[in-house]
């Protein structure tokens, strides 16, 4: 519509803007608002509240599985870790699109071992090194 590239950010965030006798509204460079698209990456942690509220409702939401042996509760405590129930349990309460485990431990050898288990609580994907995900708005 040969609006000038210097009035673009301003029109972008909601500015009219006048440019040499000219005026260009906000609705001349923008479509329509849309939800934006959101990802939380969660480690190195005890569950808290705030892991939750910026999880919910995310379109992916990537958190650390630690340790699935329930006997190593003592540990994650000690190291500020989460067991994988407690993250699928954020899950479950966040109610992300997708989640995903990742940050294992060592002696987690296979962690997918505790899918089926895990899965109860809330549909987690075990992740692994590598994986990708391309993330679309709904209207795409």
């Amino acid at each position: 519509q040969g609006i000038p590239l210097r009035c673009w950010n301003r029109l972008q965030h909601g500015e009219t803007v006048v440019e040499d006798g000219v005026t260009y509204t906000p609705d001349m460079v923008m479509g329509a608002a849309r939800r934006g698209l959101s990802v939380t990456y969660c480690t190195d942690t005890r569950p808290t509240p705030m892991i939750t509220e910026m999880a919910t409702d995310a379109d992916l939401f990537i958190c650390e599985g630690m340790y699935g042996e329930q006997e190593k509760l003592d540990n994650a405590k000690k190291y500020k870790h989460m067991m994988m129930t407690e993250a699928a349990h954020i899950g479950a309460e966040a109610k992300p699109k997708e989640m995903w485990f990742t940050h294992y431990s060592p002696s987690e050898m296979k962690p997918d071992i505790y899918r089926e288990e895990i899965t109860k609580i809330w549909p987690v994907k075990f992740a692994r090194d590598g994986w990708t995900k391309d993330l679309v708005f709904e209207d795409q």
